[in-house]
């Protein structure tokens, strides 16, 4: 093993060695009562659970998670207050006025892009699963552009990514929306048109919910993390690119 890898694996073994211990029973039984009860006055009258068993659980997890992510992931915001997704909704454009998130959802980003535009680490917890995400959800036209831009140059770069070994089987393949045609401007005969139909480009690991009660979380996630950092890298490679040259 190269010494550079060697000394980023002892690393990350010693961040697992400082485990977060699981969730409280008490988080994902808040989170099933907030669900059939998603409305201010429940949630007022239980926002001292909310505190104690779900976001101050989840502020130690994601302080922890940030630690570990700085040792194989350094150009990533670390900082859990902007981390974490508050729980209330934006329910100005929705049908949906439910006030609140049954779920609970960290993300880490890049430094230097913004956190909606850029492939990023997530994952969450809610009643029916843990899921532990990576990639870009929803980007722009102009996101999309250089992003396929830089798969058509560099495909084989990431063919390699998505068939390593590892990559297989955590998380089975690349996921999320395709086109049915080829993207405009990129012909068919390209030997990456897979890859550059795409117009998210996800990979995920979901798991029980009980996993969010067990110090088997933080390992999991880390893992994950780590595996997935090749593409996330791959992917805001053009993004950087076009970021500093505006």
């Amino acid at each position: 093993m190269p010494p550079s890898l060697s000394c980023c694996c002892d690393k990350l073994t010693m961040a697992m060695d400082t485990i977060f211990p699981g969730f409280p029973q008490e988080t994902l039984k808040f989170l099933r009562s907030l669900r059939r009860n998603n409305n201010r006055d429940w949630f007022l009258a239980h926002k001292e659970v909310y505190e104690t068993s779900v976001r101050a659980p989840m502020l130690e997890l994601v302080t922890d998670l940030g630690g570990a992510i700085l040792n194989f992931a350094p150009e990533m915001v670390v900082d859990p207050r902007r981390n974490i997704y508050r729980i209330h909704r934006d329910i100005r454009f929705s049908q949906d006025k439910s006030p609140y998130k049954t779920h609970v959802a960290a993300l880490f980003w890049p430094r230097g892009l913004a956190k909606n535009a850029c492939a990023a680490l997530y994952f969450h917890l809610e009643p029916a699963e843990v899921l532990v995400a990576g990639g870009i959800y929803m980007p722009g036209s102009a996101e999309i552009r250089v992003i396929r831009d830089h798969i058509a140059e560099n495909w084989e770069q990431m063919r390699a990514i998505v068939s390593a070994a590892q990559f297989r089987r955590l998380f089975g393949g690349l996921e999320g929306e395709q086109l049915s045609r080829p993207p405009r401007g990129f012909p068919l005969e390209h030997p990456a048109i897979d890859l550059l139909r795409h117009k998210q480009f996800l990979v995920a690991i979901t798991d029980p919910p009980a996993l969010a009660e067990s110090p088997k979380l933080f390992p999991r996630i880390i893992t994950a993390f780590a595996a997935m950092m090749p593409l996330i890298r791959f992917l805001n490679a053009p993004l950087q690119k076009s970021a500093r040259i505006r």
